[in-house]
């Protein structure tokens, strides 16, 4: 994966469509990923990682991401909906700047493909997600 996650070397990544690029990274001392896109600044709890893997690896199957600002009503069994729910490990979001909370998958999810744990597909005019094997 470009970069080693850190502030001094982000990681540059593409959200699923490919059609943006990004740095996101790790801030151990804040304990927050700071996610950069153009003058876009947005963050997400660390945990988020492990955590929608995890939900993927339970679910089974293909997941839609369902990418959606924050102020954007979500449809549930999405990805996005998942990552601002009141059942998940967090109980609501896992974004944490107000106003700039949503995106998750858009922004999140990119990084497990990197790591070679997830797999996008498009399917129709949205793009779906799913955990490879362990």
């Amino acid at each position: 994966m470009p970069g080693s996650g850190t502030p001094d070397d982000p990681w540059e990544l593409t959200t699923p469509a490919g059609g943006a690029s990004f740095q996101i990274w790790h801030d151990p001392d804040k304990d927050v990923l700071h996610c950069q896109v153009g003058a876009t600044w947005l963050h997400y709890q660390p945990s988020a990682l492990d955590d929608v893997l995890t939900m993927l690896r339970e679910h089974g199957d293909w997941m839609e991401l369902g990418n959606k600002d924050e102020k954007q009503p979500t449809k549930e069994g999405t990805v996005e909906h998942w990552a601002r729910s009141d059942d998940n490990p967090v109980g609501g979001w896992y974004g944490l700047r107000r106003g700039y909370r949503g995106r998750f998958a858009n922004y999140v999810m990119p990084i497990l493909r990197e790591q070679g744990k997830v797999e996008f597909e498009k399917k129709g005019r949205s793009w779906w997600v799913r955990a490879l094997p362990e």
